[in-house]
Protein backbone atom coordinates (compact mmCIF):
# COMPACT_ATOMS: atom_id res chain seq x y z
CA UNK A 1 0.00 0.00 0.00
CA UNK A 2 2.43 2.18 1.06
CA UNK A 3 4.82 1.61 -1.92
CA UNK A 4 1.83 2.22 -4.39
CA UNK A 5 0.68 5.70 -2.71
CA UNK A 6 4.68 6.47 -2.85
CA UNK A 7 4.41 5.85 -6.88
CA UNK A 8 1.10 7.29 -7.33
CA UNK A 9 2.73 10.91 -5.46
CA UNK A 10 5.97 10.91 -7.53
CA UNK A 11 3.94 10.30 -10.69
CA UNK A 12 1.54 13.41 -9.31
CA UNK A 13 4.75 15.19 -8.73
CA UNK A 14 6.45 14.46 -11.72
CA UNK A 15 3.31 15.38 -13.66
CA UNK A 16 3.47 18.61 -12.07
CA UNK A 17 6.89 19.65 -12.53
CA UNK A 18 6.47 18.59 -16.28
CA UNK A 19 3.35 20.79 -16.63
CA UNK A 20 5.21 23.77 -14.62
CA UNK A 21 8.28 23.61 -17.05
CA UNK A 22 6.19 23.52 -20.39
CA UNK A 23 4.25 26.28 -18.58
CA UNK A 24 7.47 28.55 -18.20
CA UNK A 25 9.02 27.82 -21.57
CA UNK A 26 5.37 28.91 -22.67
CA UNK A 27 4.94 32.08 -20.43
CA UNK A 28 8.39 32.28 -18.35
CA UNK A 29 9.32 35.45 -20.37
CA UNK A 30 5.78 37.25 -20.11
CA UNK A 31 5.88 36.25 -16.32
CA UNK A 32 8.77 37.69 -15.62
CA UNK A 33 8.11 40.85 -17.73
CA UNK A 34 5.02 41.64 -15.59
CA UNK A 35 6.72 41.39 -12.45
CA UNK A 36 9.56 43.97 -13.67
CA UNK A 37 6.77 46.37 -13.95
CA UNK A 38 7.97 49.43 -11.23
CA UNK A 39 6.37 52.87 -10.57
CA UNK A 40 8.75 55.82 -11.24
CA UNK A 41 6.54 58.42 -10.98
CA UNK A 42 2.74 59.90 -10.92
CA UNK A 43 1.51 58.65 -13.99
CA UNK A 44 4.87 56.60 -15.08
CA UNK A 45 5.83 53.09 -15.18
CA UNK A 46 8.64 50.95 -16.06
CA UNK A 47 9.13 47.74 -17.42
CA UNK A 48 11.61 45.38 -18.65
CA UNK A 49 10.53 42.53 -21.30
CA UNK A 50 13.77 40.15 -22.91
CA UNK A 51 12.85 37.27 -25.11
CA UNK A 52 10.18 36.51 -28.14
CA UNK A 53 8.62 39.61 -28.80
CA UNK A 54 6.07 38.03 -31.31
CA UNK A 55 6.87 40.68 -33.72
CA UNK A 56 7.93 38.73 -36.44
CA UNK A 57 4.83 36.16 -36.16
CA UNK A 58 3.13 39.47 -36.26
CA UNK A 59 3.94 41.08 -39.44
CA UNK A 60 4.37 37.14 -41.31
CA UNK A 61 0.84 37.01 -40.62
CA UNK A 62 0.19 40.00 -42.47
CA UNK A 63 0.61 42.71 -39.53
CA UNK A 64 -2.67 44.59 -38.72
CA UNK A 65 -5.29 47.49 -40.10
CA UNK A 66 -7.10 48.56 -37.31
CA UNK A 67 -6.83 48.59 -33.68
CA UNK A 68 -9.25 45.83 -33.72
CA UNK A 69 -7.18 43.61 -35.57
CA UNK A 70 -4.25 44.46 -33.56
CA UNK A 71 -6.08 43.88 -29.87
CA UNK A 72 -6.74 40.36 -31.40
CA UNK A 73 -3.07 40.04 -31.94
CA UNK A 74 -2.27 40.96 -29.01
CA UNK A 75 -4.28 39.06 -26.90
CA UNK A 76 -3.66 36.03 -28.36
CA UNK A 77 0.16 36.65 -28.10
CA UNK A 78 -0.45 37.29 -24.48
CA UNK A 79 -2.72 34.42 -23.59
CA UNK A 80 -1.31 31.63 -26.01
CA UNK A 81 -5.04 31.83 -26.88
CA UNK A 82 -5.89 30.68 -22.91
CA UNK A 83 -7.22 33.99 -22.26
CA UNK A 84 -9.05 36.67 -24.11
CA UNK A 85 -9.22 40.46 -21.85
CA UNK A 86 -11.32 42.95 -23.75
CA UNK A 87 -9.24 45.94 -25.15
CA UNK A 88 -11.39 48.76 -26.74
CA UNK A 89 -9.13 51.23 -28.25
CA UNK A 90 -11.01 54.43 -28.33
CA UNK A 91 -10.40 57.95 -31.07
CA UNK A 92 -8.73 60.51 -29.40
CA UNK A 93 -6.19 63.00 -30.09
CA UNK A 94 -3.75 64.28 -28.51
CA UNK A 95 -1.06 66.97 -28.80
CA UNK A 96 2.98 67.22 -28.62
CA UNK A 97 6.53 68.56 -29.81
CA UNK A 98 10.10 67.46 -30.71
CA UNK A 99 13.68 69.04 -31.56
CA UNK A 100 16.74 67.35 -32.22
CA UNK A 101 19.98 69.08 -31.98
CA UNK A 102 23.73 68.28 -31.91
CA UNK A 103 25.87 68.82 -29.02
CA UNK A 104 29.21 70.72 -28.36
CA UNK A 105 30.93 66.94 -27.88
CA UNK A 106 29.19 65.95 -31.54
CA UNK A 107 26.57 63.83 -29.80
CA UNK A 108 22.45 63.94 -31.14
CA UNK A 109 19.83 64.46 -28.86
CA UNK A 110 15.93 64.48 -29.65
CA UNK A 111 13.59 66.21 -27.06
CA UNK A 112 10.04 65.32 -26.85
CA UNK A 113 6.65 65.89 -25.16
CA UNK A 114 3.71 63.73 -25.04
CA UNK A 115 0.66 65.90 -24.46
CA UNK A 116 -2.63 64.59 -23.52
CA UNK A 117 -5.97 64.57 -21.83
CA UNK A 118 -5.06 61.51 -20.21
CA UNK A 119 -2.59 59.48 -19.36
CA UNK A 120 -0.26 56.84 -17.81
CA UNK A 121 2.77 56.00 -19.14
CA UNK A 122 4.53 52.87 -19.72
CA UNK A 123 8.35 52.76 -20.32
CA UNK A 124 9.25 49.45 -21.53
CA UNK A 125 12.35 47.98 -22.17
CA UNK A 126 12.95 45.30 -25.00
CA UNK A 127 15.66 43.15 -25.38
CA UNK A 128 13.91 40.70 -28.24
CA UNK A 129 15.54 37.40 -29.37
CA UNK A 130 15.90 38.70 -33.17
CA UNK A 131 16.28 42.63 -33.58
CA UNK A 132 17.48 45.78 -31.62
CA UNK A 133 16.80 46.54 -28.33
CA UNK A 134 14.19 49.52 -27.44
CA UNK A 135 13.05 51.76 -25.10
CA UNK A 136 9.86 53.02 -25.81
CA UNK A 137 6.76 54.69 -24.50
CA UNK A 138 3.35 53.84 -24.77
CA UNK A 139 0.00 55.46 -22.72
CA UNK A 140 -1.63 51.80 -21.67
CA UNK A 141 -5.37 54.02 -21.65
CA UNK A 142 -5.34 53.73 -25.22
CA UNK A 143 -5.78 50.33 -24.50
CA UNK A 144 -9.51 50.64 -22.89
CA UNK A 145 -8.62 47.94 -20.08
CA UNK A 146 -11.31 50.34 -18.11
CA UNK A 147 -11.56 53.41 -16.33
CA UNK A 148 -8.49 53.80 -13.93
CA UNK A 149 -6.32 51.08 -15.27
CA UNK A 150 -2.65 50.84 -13.96
CA UNK A 151 0.21 48.76 -14.30
CA UNK A 152 -0.33 47.75 -10.33
CA UNK A 153 -1.14 44.03 -9.55
CA UNK A 154 0.00 40.95 -11.85
CA UNK A 155 -3.44 40.97 -14.19
CA UNK A 156 -2.78 44.24 -14.67
CA UNK A 157 1.09 44.61 -14.81
CA UNK A 158 0.87 41.13 -17.42
CA UNK A 159 -1.72 43.12 -19.75
CA UNK A 160 0.11 46.06 -19.90
CA UNK A 161 3.10 44.13 -22.07
CA UNK A 162 0.15 44.77 -24.62
CA UNK A 163 2.79 47.68 -25.12
CA UNK A 164 5.08 45.29 -27.06
CA UNK A 165 3.25 46.03 -29.99
CA UNK A 166 2.58 49.92 -29.80
CA UNK A 167 4.50 52.92 -28.73
CA UNK A 168 4.44 56.45 -29.55
CA UNK A 169 8.25 57.19 -29.48
CA UNK A 170 11.02 55.76 -28.23
CA UNK A 171 15.05 54.30 -29.27
CA UNK A 172 17.09 51.58 -30.60
CA UNK A 173 20.68 50.92 -29.20
CA UNK A 174 21.68 51.39 -32.75
CA UNK A 175 20.55 55.37 -31.68
CA UNK A 176 17.39 55.69 -34.83
CA UNK A 177 14.81 57.69 -32.06
CA UNK A 178 11.03 58.23 -33.23
CA UNK A 179 8.32 59.98 -31.86
CA UNK A 180 4.67 60.02 -33.22
CA UNK A 181 2.47 63.42 -32.96
CA UNK A 182 -0.56 64.25 -34.24
CA UNK A 183 -0.51 65.85 -37.49
CA UNK A 184 -2.68 68.75 -37.79
CA UNK A 185 -6.21 67.23 -39.09
CA UNK A 186 -8.31 64.19 -39.17
CA UNK A 187 -7.73 62.82 -42.32
CA UNK A 188 -6.91 59.12 -42.01
CA UNK A 189 -4.21 56.99 -44.06
CA UNK A 190 -5.08 53.68 -45.34
CA UNK A 191 -2.83 52.10 -47.43
CA UNK A 192 -4.52 49.02 -49.58
CA UNK A 193 -1.78 46.82 -51.43
CA UNK A 194 -0.45 43.28 -50.65
CA UNK A 195 2.26 44.12 -48.40
CA UNK A 196 1.89 43.82 -44.52
CA UNK A 197 -0.30 46.29 -42.48
CA UNK A 198 0.86 48.07 -39.48
CA UNK A 199 -1.14 50.85 -37.53
CA UNK A 200 1.01 54.14 -36.66
CA UNK A 201 2.11 53.15 -33.27
CA UNK A 202 2.41 49.88 -34.64
CA UNK A 203 4.86 50.82 -36.74
CA UNK A 204 7.21 52.42 -34.41
CA UNK A 205 7.91 49.11 -32.75
CA UNK A 206 8.39 47.86 -35.96
CA UNK A 207 11.37 50.31 -37.42
CA UNK A 208 13.16 50.45 -34.06
CA UNK A 209 13.31 46.53 -34.10
CA UNK A 210 14.73 46.73 -37.69
CA UNK A 211 16.34 49.84 -38.95
CA UNK A 212 19.37 50.99 -37.53
CA UNK A 213 19.27 54.64 -38.88
CA UNK A 214 16.66 57.22 -40.72
CA UNK A 215 17.16 55.78 -43.97
CA UNK A 216 16.40 52.19 -43.08
CA UNK A 217 13.28 53.05 -41.31
CA UNK A 218 12.11 55.06 -44.54
CA UNK A 219 12.73 52.14 -46.64
CA UNK A 220 10.74 49.97 -43.87
CA UNK A 221 7.69 52.42 -44.39
CA UNK A 222 7.43 52.19 -47.91
CA UNK A 223 7.38 48.40 -47.67
CA UNK A 224 4.28 47.92 -45.60
CA UNK A 225 0.56 49.31 -45.91
CA UNK A 226 0.57 52.56 -43.25
CA UNK A 227 -3.09 53.10 -41.04
CA UNK A 228 -3.95 55.90 -38.66
CA UNK A 229 -4.81 54.98 -35.39
CA UNK A 230 -7.54 56.37 -33.38
CA UNK A 231 -8.91 58.09 -36.68
CA UNK A 232 -6.53 60.76 -37.37
CA UNK A 233 -3.24 62.07 -39.43
CA UNK A 234 -0.51 61.44 -37.75
CA UNK A 235 3.37 62.54 -38.36
CA UNK A 236 7.23 60.78 -37.16
CA UNK A 237 9.77 62.68 -36.50
CA UNK A 238 12.64 60.75 -36.93
CA UNK A 239 16.31 61.30 -36.25
CA UNK A 240 19.88 59.15 -36.02
CA UNK A 241 23.24 58.85 -34.70
CA UNK A 242 24.42 60.82 -37.93
CA UNK A 243 22.39 63.74 -37.03
CA UNK A 244 19.90 63.21 -40.02
CA UNK A 245 16.52 64.17 -38.97
CA UNK A 246 13.25 64.58 -40.85
CA UNK A 247 9.37 64.81 -40.35
CA UNK A 248 7.64 61.77 -41.81
CA UNK A 249 4.02 62.78 -43.25
CA UNK A 250 0.98 61.34 -45.24
CA UNK A 251 -0.66 63.19 -47.81
CA UNK A 252 -3.80 61.36 -49.95
CA UNK A 253 -1.92 57.95 -49.02
CA UNK A 254 1.57 58.70 -49.72
CA UNK A 255 4.23 59.24 -47.65
CA UNK A 256 6.03 62.63 -47.80
CA UNK A 257 9.71 63.02 -45.99
CA UNK A 258 11.05 66.52 -45.00
CA UNK A 259 14.26 67.51 -43.46
CA UNK A 260 13.20 69.02 -40.30
CA UNK A 261 15.04 69.17 -36.76
CA UNK A 262 11.46 70.75 -35.36
CA UNK A 263 8.27 69.44 -35.02
CA UNK A 264 4.51 70.21 -33.47
CA UNK A 265 1.13 69.36 -34.52
CA UNK A 266 1.52 70.85 -37.89
CA UNK A 267 1.88 69.65 -41.85
CA UNK A 268 5.21 70.92 -42.61
CA UNK A 269 5.51 69.21 -46.00
CA UNK A 270 4.76 71.79 -49.01
CA UNK A 271 0.86 69.61 -50.05
CA UNK A 272 -0.25 70.67 -47.08
CA UNK A 273 1.95 73.47 -45.33
CA UNK A 274 0.64 74.74 -42.08
CA UNK A 275 -2.70 72.85 -41.75
CA UNK A 276 -3.55 72.28 -38.42
CA UNK A 277 -1.70 75.38 -36.98
CA UNK A 278 -4.28 76.93 -34.40
CA UNK A 279 -3.79 80.61 -33.76
CA UNK A 280 -2.19 81.20 -30.64
CA UNK A 281 0.24 77.74 -30.35
CA UNK A 282 3.36 79.27 -31.07
CA UNK A 283 5.57 75.94 -29.72
CA UNK A 284 7.02 75.32 -33.20
CA UNK A 285 8.10 79.06 -33.32
CA UNK A 286 9.53 78.79 -30.03
CA UNK A 287 11.62 75.62 -31.21
CA UNK A 288 12.41 77.14 -33.94
CA UNK A 289 13.64 80.63 -32.02
CA UNK A 290 15.80 77.92 -30.04
CA UNK A 291 17.32 76.43 -32.58
CA UNK A 292 18.33 79.13 -34.32
CA UNK A 293 19.86 80.99 -31.23
CA UNK A 294 22.21 78.08 -30.68
CA UNK A 295 22.65 77.03 -34.80
CA UNK A 296 21.39 73.60 -33.59
CA UNK A 297 24.49 72.87 -31.05
CA UNK A 298 22.90 71.88 -27.19
CA UNK A 299 23.65 70.73 -24.23
CA UNK A 300 21.46 68.21 -22.87
CA UNK A 301 20.27 70.97 -20.79
CA UNK A 302 19.74 73.44 -23.13
CA UNK A 303 17.66 71.16 -24.69
CA UNK A 304 15.84 69.78 -21.47
CA UNK A 305 14.97 73.42 -21.08
CA UNK A 306 14.22 74.30 -24.73
CA UNK A 307 11.37 71.60 -24.77
CA UNK A 308 9.87 72.32 -21.27
CA UNK A 309 9.50 75.57 -22.29
CA UNK A 310 6.90 74.26 -25.09
CA UNK A 311 5.49 71.32 -22.67
CA UNK A 312 2.00 72.12 -21.72
CA UNK A 313 0.39 72.92 -17.87
CA UNK A 314 -2.27 70.96 -16.70
CA UNK A 315 -5.78 72.69 -17.15
CA UNK A 316 -9.36 71.29 -16.48
CA UNK A 317 -9.96 68.30 -18.40
CA UNK A 318 -6.07 68.13 -20.30
CA UNK A 319 -3.54 66.84 -18.04
CA UNK A 320 -1.05 68.49 -20.34
CA UNK A 321 2.69 67.14 -20.71
CA UNK A 322 2.07 63.68 -19.49
CA UNK A 323 5.75 63.05 -20.32
CA UNK A 324 8.81 64.89 -21.76
CA UNK A 325 12.01 62.55 -22.89
CA UNK A 326 15.32 63.04 -23.88
CA UNK A 327 16.81 60.50 -26.01
CA UNK A 328 20.79 60.99 -26.25
CA UNK A 329 21.30 58.58 -29.92
CA UNK A 330 25.18 58.64 -29.47
CA UNK A 331 25.70 57.53 -26.03
CA UNK A 332 22.24 55.41 -26.14
CA UNK A 333 20.15 56.49 -23.95
CA UNK A 334 17.35 58.26 -22.42
CA UNK A 335 16.07 60.50 -19.67
CA UNK A 336 12.11 61.02 -18.69
CA UNK A 337 10.14 62.99 -17.06
CA UNK A 338 6.71 62.68 -16.19
CA UNK A 339 4.06 65.42 -15.51
CA UNK A 340 6.68 68.53 -15.89
CA UNK A 341 8.22 67.02 -12.59
CA UNK A 342 11.81 68.66 -13.56
CA UNK A 343 13.46 67.59 -10.81
CA UNK A 344 12.76 63.89 -11.18
CA UNK A 345 14.78 62.48 -13.89
CA UNK A 346 14.47 58.86 -14.33
CA UNK A 347 17.74 57.68 -16.89
CA UNK A 348 17.78 54.33 -18.49
CA UNK A 349 20.86 53.28 -20.85
CA UNK A 350 20.25 50.27 -23.61
CA UNK A 351 22.79 47.33 -22.58
CA UNK A 352 23.47 46.23 -25.77
CA UNK A 353 25.43 49.56 -27.02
Amino acid sequence: MKRALKIVFFSVLGLVIVAGVLMWLEFGPLLKGASSAEKLDDGLYYMEYKGDDGFDEFIKQGGAKNAQEISAYIINFLSKGHYKPEMNPEKTDFGCSALTVTTPEGGVLMGRNFDFPSAIGVVLHTIPDKGYETITTFNVEFFGFGDGFKPEGFKNQYMSLASLFCALDGINEKGLAIADLMAGDEVETHQNTNKPNLTTTAAICYMLKNAANVNEALELLKNINMHSDIGSAHHYAMADATGKSVVVEYVDNKMIVTDSPEVANHYLCEEKHNVGLKEGDDRYDRLCKRYNQTGGMMSEKQLTDAIADVSQPERKGFLGTAWTMVMDMKNLSVTYYSRRHWDKPFRFELTRK
